[in-house]
Parts: structure tokens; C-alpha cells; sequence
């Protein structure tokens, strides 16, 4: 053991940014209280826009009740436009170019705020000008193949008009746009009720009849509790309309998929406790475009909703909140409780109570400024407030950028493998993450590592995303692979990666039991030695492993960073470093990044 952790290197720069404390706790000891002080008034919810204090660096509030919104953006998908009133040729022209780049920007999706000037100055055009500037909006877009929405129009002085557009696009390879959202929450928060009302369109009993069609167990109809991975989709069409199981007779999953241009996969995740590590797996091997986060009106934040807030933002995940059982009690205590929760000093964000469409459309469409945290209140027995979680779905973005986008699918593929099926007459079919790279029918791919950490060479048949066929599937997208028949495969599990067939030997994939990350660890009772056993979630990875090394002492506490050594105890795992980790075992955890590995056929250790 000497020998391999020579291998270990304490210098190894991985560009790694020491998390912000989750528990309120310094790890500098000369910090000063002074850089940690919030505004006198952080504690209290800000009801409405008008009411947030100016704008931090980088942040974009769109909101026509300040008088102005911020300086055109350079980057991004928001557009600003005076007015577009009869347009030369040469100009029409440019115009649908920019609005190409913009929608690339925004993967699909772009806002056009009409009769703003550059500078965020709402000069305000008549109803004639206005009527004309949509129209051309509307030829800019048909000429792209791409569909407007007004999301609002506002009447300002002087009986002059500005107007929010949104333009929406489907990329060419792709069915609709997906937006992946995860659902958390204590166990009686009633989150399956909530995606039952949400897709079926049918509001609850108050005794759980909305929930039944989101279980999959029979065991989950018992107890009432989820205690696995459901995935279920809400889509939206062109002109905006709500397309889930009662847009018409006979509605299928495969139907609102294909009906829908903008489709909304949620995630329904365990929140009792006992199901706590399945739920940080699909977190961590899923990748969710946000968390949502919901609260009981009666309960309040209790110990899930603080670990699972917790998780949520070691992961650097964008999350929003919904507050259930608003028809049983008054929700003001718990939105006042989440406001505490949000601003103190670990966590430091702005709470947004969202009350009405306007500030729907303004936290959807604002989700750049991740300072922001919109909190809902609504009931799934009388339907208040669905509308508005409805319409702030409808403009949220997927939130990848174009040029990270593109980066990622110039890469060889790399499938995680979280969940295994065996389907009669189609054989093992693997369901997970595409993180990089673009992968189709036929294409052939190595899966492992397998015991000995080697890699098994196999082709995909056929691939499905959102219960539908299709014949690519790029980096960020879920999806559902199976193999061509009467092939040799080896014994499937979760964690393996379905790897880009590269044909140079001497980059032949393996896998890893050591490696070596640098961590911050945001929770521990005591201290941490070596010899520490604690679950490892990395990707689709979910396996015990031990602290072997810690660099530069002999222990690690709350809110201290190291650089550690990582040993798999069961099997060889595929790991790269940059790939993100959570560590958590009872009530510690700690996050870090893989700065070194040591394959099984370069170490030949076990």
C-alpha cells in the first residue's frame, strides 16, 4: 500500500474552488462576522420585484415594473428591440440571423423585449407600431421555422406598449425541447400528489387519489411513499397549451411527447429517508436541469427538507420551491421559515414569493440569476396556484449554453448506465445519461468495466427517449438503449458507462478501484481519519469506498478541503478526473472533484 500511494500527488491542481460553507461554520480562522453580514432586512420574503433590492453583478431582472430593466446582454438569449416597423430587405435579413444566434444561445429558446431600447430604457411604442413589430417578429421566426408567444404586454405611460416575446425553436435533431426537473421533499410533503394533479389534470381528493398513477409498487399504493426513481413528462405545444393525459381521449406518454414542443420530465424521488442514497443517485446520476423542492404547509422545513436543500446546492444545482397544503393552513409561517432557511449565511439566497403571472414569467425567465429562489404556495385540492407553476414551467430553460453544448458533443461518447430492464423479445435494455458526445442506432460501443476492469465491445440496436423511438441522442440528453440480438453480453449493473469505440489500443478505457480527489467536507460530527467508509456518488456511480490517504494531516473536519485517496471496495469503477463527487454517510457528507486516477492495467493493484 506504501508503494501505490507514492502514486498519490498532493500538488495535482485541479482548479478546484472551496465550496461556501453549508453550515454556517468559517474554515478560516481569521475570517471577519463582517464579511458574512446580510442586509438587515435579508430575513424578510421579497413579495414582489419591486420590492428586491438592486441587482448584484451579473444578475438580470427582467420586470416591467421597475421603470427599466438592465442593459441589453452581449451573450445569452434575450434580445432587446425598439421597434420593427417595415424593415429594408438587407435588414429583415439580419435580423433573422441575429434572431439564429440568440436562439442557439438559449438551446431553443429566445425573449424579445419590444419597444426597449438597448440601454433598458421601456420607451414604449403604439398600439399600431407594436402590432406591426410582433407581426415582423412573427416573419422573422416563420422564416426559421420557429413559433412566437406573447407572455405579456404592458401598457405604460403616455398609452404606450412594451411586450415580452417568446420564440421558440426545436433543434433540428431533436422531437422537443426537454427540461429535466428533479422532485424533492419530505415523505408526506406531497410530491407525487403534485406531478399527478400536474400531468393527469385532475385535482386531488385530499386523501392521495392523484398520487396512485405515479407509483410503481405495490408497496408504494400501500404506504402511500415512493421509495423509487418515476419519471413523468409535461409538455407544452406551440401556442403554449398544456399537453399532458386529458389533452384528448386516448393520451398517451408517447403522444404528449410527440405533440409537444416543449416537454417537462420530472423526476418523482424518494423522500423518506430509508431511500435517501437512491435519491442522491438519480441527483447525481441524472443531471436535473432544476430541483424542485417541496414543502408542506403544516409540516415546514423539517430534517429532508434541509438535507435535501443541502444536497441540492452542493451539487450546484438551480432549484425552485413549491409549498403544498395551502387549503389545510395558512402557508406565511413556512414561506417565512424558507425565507430564514434561504438567507442565512451558509446559503445566501433571495427568496422570490411568486403571486401572480407577471412574476411567474419574470422568475422563469430569469433563471440566469441563480441568486434567485421562487417560492410557490398552492393546493392540489382546490388548484391555487397551479397556473402560475404551469406558466413559469413554460418559460424555463434548459439553462445550457450553446458553446458548452457544442463542446460536449464534439467529445467521444460517454453513456452512464443507471437503471437495467429485461423486455420479452428485445433482451437487457439500459436506461441513463448521455454526458458527451452523440450517439445513434448501430452504433458500436465498449460497456464496463467488468470485474477485472476491462471494457466489452457490444452495438446499440435501438435507442428511446420520453417512451418514444428515435435514432440520436446527444450529450445531456436521457435516453434508453438495447443491444442487437444474440450478442455476447457480459453481466449488466448500475454505474458501468457504454464508452465511443476509440480503436487505438493504447487508449484502451479501464477501470479504476483508486483515485484521488480533492474534497471539501461540508458535515461531520467529529473528524474524519483514515480508514473513513462512506457512500461515493459520482455520475451514475454509487458504491462504499475508503479513505486511504489524506494529504497534508491526519484528519478532516467540518468545512476543511484535502486532497484524499479513494478506494473502491467491491469493484472497479470508470472514472475520469474533473468528474464532480459527493461523498455521505448518516449525516456527513462532502463534495470534491477527481483530480487523479490509477487504472486496474497500469497499477495491476487487486
Amino acid at each position: 500500500m506504501e508503494s501505490f500511494l507514492s502514486l498519490f500527488d498532493p500538488n495535482q491542481d485541479d482548479g478546484f474552488d472551496e465550496e461556501p460553507e453549508l453550515n454556517g461554520n468559517s474554515s478560516g480562522a481569521g475570517s471577519s462576522i463582517s464579511d458574512y453580514e446580510t442586509d438587515a432586512n435579508a430575513n424578510e420574503c421579497r413579495i414582489s420585484m419591486g420590492n428586491r433590492p438592486p441587482a448584484e453583478s451579473g444578475d438580470l431582472i427582467f420586470d416591467f415594473e421597475r421603470g427599466m430593466l438592465p442593459p441589453e446582454p452581449q451573450l445569452g438569449n434575450v434580445e432587446y428591440k425598439l421597434k420593427l416597423v417595415n424593415p429594408s430587405k438587407q435588414r429583415f435579413e439580419h435580423l433573422v440571423t441575429q434572431m439564429k444566434w440568440r436562439l442557439r444561445e438559449g438551446n431553443g429558446e429566445a425573449i424579445y423585449e419590444i419597444g426597449v431600447s438597448d440601454a433598458g430604457i421601456l420607451q414604449g411604442l403604439s398600439d399600431k407600431d407594436m402590432n406591426a413589430s410582433l407581426s415582423t417578429l412573427k416573419q422573422m421566426a416563420h422564416r426559421l421555422g420557429a413559433s412566437t408567444s406573447v407572455l405579456r404586454r404592458k401598457t405604460i405611460a403616455s398609452r404606450r406598449a412594451v411586450a415580452e416575446v417568446l420564440v421558440r425553436k426545436i433543434p433540428d435533431d431533436q422531437h422537443n425541447i426537454e427540461v429535466r426537473v428533479a422532485v424533492l421533499g419530505g415523505a408526506d410533503a406531497g410530491k407525487s400528489t403534485l406531478l399527478g394533479v400536474l400531468t393527469q389534470d385532475q385535482l386531488d381528493n385530499g386523501h392521495g387519489r392523484a398520487r396512485l398513477n405515479m407509483f410503481r409498487h405495490m408497496h408504494e399504493i400501500q404506504s402511500g411513499r415512493t421509495s423509487c426513481i418515476s419519471h413523468e413528462t409535461f409538455g407544452f405545444d406551440a401556442l403554449g397549451n398544456v399537453v399532458n393525459y386529458k389533452y384528448n381521449e386516448m393520451m398517451t406518454a408517447e403522444e404528449i411527447s410527440d405533440r409537444s414542443s416543449k416537454l417537462v420530465t420530472f423526476m418523482d424521488l424518494a423522500g423518506h429517508r430509508r431511500y435517501m442514497r437512491t435519491t442522491v443517485q438519480a441527483l447525481s446520476g441524472y443531471s436535473p436541469h432544476y430541483a424542485m423542492l417541496v414543502v408542506s404547509a403544516g409540516s415546514g422545513c423539517n430534517d429532508t427538507t434541509e438535507e435535501h436543500l443541502a444536497i441540492v446546492r452542493a451539487l450546484d444545482m438551480p432549484f425552485f420551491i413549491l409549498v403544498t397544503k395551502t387549503d389545510i393552513t395558512s402557508p406565511d409561517a413556512t414561506v417565512q421559515e424558507l425565507c430564514n432557511l434561504l438567507t442565512t449565511i451558509g446559503c445566501r439566497k433571495v427568496p422570490f414569493v411568486v403571486t401572480n403571472t407577471d412574476e411567474a414569467i419574470s422568475a422563469g425567465s430569469n433563471q440566469v440569476s441563480e441568486n434567485i429562489v421562487p417560492i410557490f404556495c398552492v393546493s392540489n385540492v382546490t388548484g391555487t396556484g397551479l397556473n402560475l407553476v404551469t406558466k413559469f414551467l413554460y418559460v424555463l430553460s434548459p439553462g445550457i449554453s450553446n458553446a458548452e453544448k457544442d463542446r460536449l458533443e464534439q467529445e467521444s461518447c460517454e453513456f452512464q448506465v443507471d437503471e437495467i430492464f429485461r423486455v420479452p423479445d428485445v433482451g437487457p435494455v439500459v436506461g441513463g445519461l448521455l454526458v458527451q458526445g452523440v450517439l445513434s442506432e448501430n452504433m458500436p460501443m465498449k460497456i464496463g468495466p467488468l470485474p477485472d476492469g476491462s471494457f466489452h465491445p457490444v452495438n446499440v440496436n435501438t435507442i428511446h427517449r420520453n417512451k418514444a423511438p428515435c435514432r440520436v441522442v446527444r450529450a445531456g440528453q436521457s435516453a434508453s438503449l438495447s443491444f442487437t440480438p444474440d450478442q455476447d453480453l457480459p453481466t449488466l449493473r448500475s454505474g458501468m458507462v457504454l464508452l465511443g469505440d476509440i480503436g487505438n489500443d493504447l487508449d484502451e478505457p479501464y477501470g479504476t478501484y483508486f483515485f484521488q480527489a480533492k474534497v471539501s467536507v461540508l458535515f461531520h460530527a467529529t473528524a474524519i481519519y483514515v480508514g473513513f467508509q462512506t457512500t461515493v456518488h459520482i455520475g451514475s456511480i454509487r458504491q462504499t469506498a475508503v479513505i486511504r490517504g489524506i494529504m497534508g494531516g491526519e484528519r478532516l473536519g467540518t468545512n476543511d478541503c484535502a486532497s484524499v485517496m479513494f478506494e473502491f471496495v467491491g469493484h472497479p469503477e470508470y472514472v475520469r478526473p474533473g468528474m464532480r463527487i459527493l461523498f455521505r454517510e448518516g449525516t456527513s457528507k462532502g463534495i470534491g472533484v477527481v483530480t487523479q486516477v490509477f487504472p486496474v492495467n497500469k497499477t495491476g493493484t487487486k
